[in-house]
């Protein structure tokens, strides 16, 4: 039965590390940006909900009176 040498041990301590913290990162990056987004649309429903709808007008519901720049914004900012 072989037997590892401890250069191959050694370079597998030193390879693995190398290799998975940069996944690591990357999916620590990715799941933090899908949990932001999450608690921002949350953060924007509860907003919209807590709003009387006999506040809302009906020009309101539309978007009538928008400009571009503040659609982009409602959309994509919390």
């Amino acid at each position: 039965m072989a037997t590892m040498q401890w250069e191959f041990v050694v370079a597998l301590i030193v390879a693995i590390p190398l290799i998975l913290f940069p996944a690591a990162f990357i999916w620590y990056l990715n799941v933090g940006g899908i949990y932001q987004t999450v608690r921002r649309l949350a953060a924007r429903r509860a907003t919209r909900r807590a709003v009387p709808t006999s506040e809302v007008t009906t020009a309101q519901a539309n978007g009538a009176g928008r400009k571009d720049e503040d659609v982009w914004n409602l959309i994509f900012l919390p």
